[in-house]
């Protein structure tokens, strides 16, 4: 059985794609930029900020499912240069208890003015 989640508190897709899908004990949360929900565009100009505002976006979209960053089990981190890796991994580790997720990073193009975007998959009893 698959559910679309969605939540104000995260920026809406601006493509066609949900912001995450519950499947039975899975949640998949699509690639989130460091777009403010308020405002709709990218607000932010260091990797720090942009890496916080990204986590709170996959957090509020965690928590319209009823899941949260210890349910964790897999994030996908794309980041515009691999220059911004150690200040980036800074930040995330920040989001996460004892146990972190297990993770692939990639020096990738982003859209402009987005250097990190981050999906996770998350998993609960």
């Amino acid at each position: 059985m698959k559910k679309v989640v969605y939540t104000e508190n995260a920026p809406k897709p601006v493509g066609p794609y949900s912001q995450a899908i519950k499947a039975d004990k899975f949640l998949f949360v699509s690639g989130q930029v460091a777009i403010n929900p308020k405002e709709g565009k990218i607000v932010a100009n260091s990797i720090r900020e942009q890496t916080i505002q990204v986590m709170e976006n996959i957090k509020a979209i965690l928590q319209a499912a009823e899941y949260s960053f210890n349910h964790v089990i897999q994030s996908n981190v794309y980041l515009s240069s691999m220059k911004l890796f150690s200040e980036f991994n800074n930040e995330y580790a920040k989001y996460f208890d004892k146990e972190f997720p297990s993770r692939a990073t990639i020096g990738i193009e982003l859209m402009p003015s987005a250097l990190v975007e981050i999906s996770v998959i998350a998993y609960k009893e």
